[in-house]
């Protein structure tokens, strides 16, 4: 059984999921598995996924970013996919489809992946030098501070008895958010 896995980070790249569903149904996945969620977040629907692979089984993903966080993340995946005997494809990888069950394939799938992460650690270094010269320049100022615009209103609500829970539910900002702005207020 061919079965399938796409994921995107946001609701924004809603499109994108669309197109990795489209594909895995093309080649003949006969089950997939979508989420939206960061790659650093809880995957549960890629969990669902392994766990429903079996022997014999072919695991598969539209492009290895889509799946592995990081080479070691990658090799622990691929790891328990091997111990299930359950292979890997990866449809676009540089131009053309893999799979695991072939040696240089799987060679091939780790390098890139080292180079994947090579490429992103890079990227975010370039972005944190970015930052600190904006910083330095007064052009930075990062995201805006939601919870303490509403500080007011988190202090009247936890006046009338409302949960911290309660109060961040309401106005739609962490409970850590709560914490920190009645915490001010002492």
């Amino acid at each position: 059984m061919l079965v399938g896995y796409s994921r995107s980070s946001t609701v924004e790249q809603k499109a994108g999921l669309i197109a990795q569903d489209e594909a895995l149904k093309a080649v003949g996945c006969e089950r997939t598995f979508s989420e939206q969620v960061s790659s650093v977040g809880k995957r549960e629907q890629l969990e669902a996924a392994i766990a429903l692979a079996r022997d014999g089984d072919t695991f598969v993903v539209t492009r290895l970013d889509r799946l592995a966080r990081s080479t070691q993340d990658l090799l622990s995946i691929v790891e328990r996919l091997d111990k299930k005997g359950v292979a890997l494809r990866i449809l676009d990888f540089a131009g053309s489809s893999v799979d695991t069950t072939k040696g240089v394939d799987k060679l091939l799938i780790t390098v890139f992946a080292a180079f994947a992460e090579f490429e992103r650690n890079l990227m975010l270094e370039r972005q944190r030098e970015g930052i600190a010269r904006a910083k330095l320049e007064g052009k930075y100022r990062g995201r805006a501070p939601t919870a303490r615009s509403k500080a007011d209103q988190i202090r009247a609500l936890a006046k009338d008895g409302l949960t911290k829970g309660k109060i961040a539910e309401r106005l739609g900002v962490s409970e850590r958010s709560v914490f920190s702005v009645l915490a001010m207020a002492l």
